[in-house]
């Protein structure tokens, strides 16, 4: 069986530790306790805090312990890491709530029994009941100042017009104080991170082995890019969040299907759970057939039934089928069409936009965008390339009738086989 260092050397996901050969020692001898940490800086994770979640999950997976910690006391400060200006601070009754929404978000990649059962923890437990003295004298005491100025994080903001409060300062006193309670209470011997926290990390290992005299572990994982250049996990929405509500289920399958050739073995390696065999034998079969988008489809299954569900990826896939005039419309739930035709463009109609009750098919192409003008759109009508909802549309002044309206308001339009755009009819 595949060591489980050797499998992320394979998977290209280790970019710094601190001791590689003491970690794979101490994993040998004995399971251990690994953790990661997750800031509730906002409603939800997203694509950045996957990479980690499924990480934690491959160490239990291999035998080892996880804790997943939800910052309810770093999430009231903020990491200053990447940032050029001082973040806006939230309310505490807002930060509360988005831990519960977190830790609900951490525990669906977690198996909370068996014999290396998960555990989620809040450091707000053991922060919050520190006065300032005592965090200053018993936490505060071992971490010197010219070595905190010279981490990346903010040495970048010392150099920047805003400069950094200390406040922000203060983070990675926080997070080192996180893993020596979390050394004292379950034993944690490593704590795991994308290598932009590579300082915070560090902070806690040392902190560590200046109160307790311990040798402990940090292991950062790369970051994921794009062979285009641009950030991974931006969409024209935003990011790719893992809260439905936010990012859809459909507009997330899409999201990993859409993955270039050129990204997707990385891609693959980084986020699925499968053996490297089983990745390697989707990987040949996508070079040798790149149309079918083999191993996109593969990964895009699995971690929307990972994040969502299989029956929330089975409707997205309806959905896609839909669309493009290969299943059911009429059957597919309103809030999926709605998501995915978001995905594809949709546009908000008047239903007095155009003479008489409802307007006409061909005013709609132009409205949606399918086409540039109404000559246009008559045209391709003409010629055979509309659809309404998946109906061909023959006739150039057809208009929309009431039972065109799918729940009441949406119509699909199409025009040839791939062009695909939504219209809400108010």
């Amino acid at each position: 069986m595949t060591h489980l260092l050797d499998d992320l050397a394979w998977r290209d996901l280790i970019a710094d530790t601190t001791d590689l050969g003491a970690l794979r020692v101490a994993m040998d001898e004995s399971p251990i306790t690994v953790y990661v940490g997750f800031d509730p800086t906002a409603p939800s994770l997203h694509h950045g805090n996957l990479l980690q979640l499924i990480t934690l999950k491959r160490f239990q997976l291999a035998g080892h312990r996880p804790l997943g910690l939800v910052g309810g006391s770093t999430g009231l400060i903020g990491d200053p890491g990447g940032r050029t200006s001082e973040r806006q601070l939230n309310p505490k009754e807002l930060v509360a709530e988005w831990v519960e929404r977190l830790q609900s978000q951490v525990s669906r990649f977690l198996d909370f029994e068996g014999d290396n059962p998960a555990q989620l923890v809040n450091n707000l437990d053991w922060t919050e009941p520190l006065s300032a003295i005592d965090f200053l004298r018993e936490i505060g005491k071992h971490f010197r100042v010219n070595r905190m100025l010279a981490k990346e994080s903010v040495s970048a903001r010392l150099n920047s017009e805003s400069g950094i409060s200390y406040t922000e300062f203060s983070y990675q006193i926080l997070q080192g104080m996180d893993y020596l309670e979390l050394f004292r209470r379950y034993g944690c011997t490593l704590q795991t991170g994308g290598s932009d926290q590579w300082g915070n990390l560090t902070a806690g290992v040392d902190l560590i082995r200046r109160v307790e005299g311990a040798h402990v572990h940090a292991l950062a994982t790369k970051l994921i890019t794009k062979a285009d250049g641009t950030k991974f996990g931006k969409t024209a929405g935003g990011a790719v969040w893992l809260d439905a509500d936010m990012f859809s289920p459909y507009a997330f399958h899409q999201f990993w299907l859409g993955a270039d050739d050129r990204d997707i073995a990385g891609w693959m390696k980084a986020f699925s759970l499968r053996t490297r065999e089983e990745i390697e034998g989707l990987i040949a079969e996508g070079e040798a057939a790149p149309h079918l988008r083999i191993p996109q489809r593969a990964l895009a299954d699995e971690l929307t039934d990972l994040v969502h569900g299989s029956d929330q990826r089975h409707a997205a896939e309806d959905a896609a089928k839909a669309l493009f005039g290969r299943g059911e419309l009429a059957g597919i739930d309103e809030s999926v069409l709605v998501a995915a035709l978001q995905e594809a463009g949709i546009a908000e109609v008047a239903a007095s936009s155009d003479e008489g009750t409802l307007p006409r098919v061909s005013f709609m192409m132009k409205e949606t965008g399918l086409v540039p003008s109404l000559g246009e759109a008559r045209r391709t009508i003409k010629e055979g390339g509309a659809y309404l909802n998946n109906v061909r549309v023959e006739d150039p002044e057809q208009r929309l009738e009431d039972g065109d309206l799918l729940h009441g308001s949406l119509v699909v339009l199409r025009r040839g086989k791939r062009t695909v755009a939504g219209a809400r009819v108010r």
